[in-house]
């Protein structure tokens, strides 16, 4: 079956968002009242929930949030929105659908796939220490760092989008990481911990130019998406571009 048939399913996209919506809101009530991690554990001071910022410090947790709240928004366009190519009038939940996925779920969740496994690829002591694996879930983590990616990849694919704007996108995105990046200064303040091991070894010019590698990384998987997305499904976006006439090039 052809991404385009996918997309012309209903009922597939219909049961596709009420899987996503499970694992994540399930993943989040599991991490919350089930994963509990005894004082003693030998794990660095920063990753324990108890610490100030709790299980908010990590953009994984963010992420997570970000996950559920996305495809809650998609669930909801199913029922009163539309996934039309190009609809009379586009609903405004289907507005925001779209610009999620662009400016915060796919850039979001791609960067804390790669970054996460990349770094247990070099050294998991650094993000997943070998202590946790007695009471963190394997599938749990898997659901935190290798199903948002995955199930990102197969929503480009199988549902049809409008990407906006390229200076709209961004902008949300960059406000997005400004907010994360602003809460890791104000846990500093407050926990008097760094969130991540690499920011303690880390001088002042040195964290600057680490936080802006992270938004350049960030804003490079914002464009991989709309490549891809544009990519997968070229066709239609040209029906759209037919059926609403002459418009900007994206800036």
């Amino acid at each position: 079956m052809t991404s385009v048939q996918l997309y012309k399913s209903r009922t597939f996209v219909l049961v596709w968002h009420l899987i996503a919506i499970g694992q994540y809101y399930y993943a989040i009530y599991f991490d919350r009242y089930f994963v509990k991690i005894p004082e003693d554990l030998n794990i660095p001071k920063m990753m324990r929930p108890s610490e100030y910022g709790g299980r908010s410090k990590f953009l994984t947790y963010w992420c997570l949030i970000l996950q559920a709240i996305y495809f809650t928004v998609c669930l909801i366009n199913d029922f009163v929105g539309t996934n039309e190519v190009a609809p009379r009038k586009t609903p405004l939940i289907r507005k925001l659908k779209d610009y999620m996925l662009a400016a915060f779920a796919f850039p979001v969740a791609l960067n804390v796939g790669v970054t996460f496994w990349t770094l247990m690829a070099i050294d998991r002591e650094l993000v997943f220490p070998k202590a946790l694996d007695a009471v963190f879930p394997g599938w749990l983590n898997h659901v935190m760092h290798t199903n948002i990616v995955i199930f990102m990849i197969l929503e480009i694919c199988t549902s049809f989008r409008k990407y906006p704007s390229r200076k709209a996108g961004l902008a949300g995105l960059s406000i997005f990481m400004a907010c994360y990046l602003t809460w890791l200064h104000i846990i500093r303040h407050y926990g008097g911990i760094w969130v991540y091991p690499v920011l303690d070894v880390l001088n002042l010019p040195q964290r600057i130019v680490f936080f802006v590698v992270s938004l350049g990384f960030s804003v490079g998987l914002y464009l991989f998406g709309e490549f891809f997305n544009n990519l997968i499904w070229t066709k239609e976006l040209k029906q759209l571009k037919a059926a609403t006439g002459p418009s900007k090039k994206t800036k």
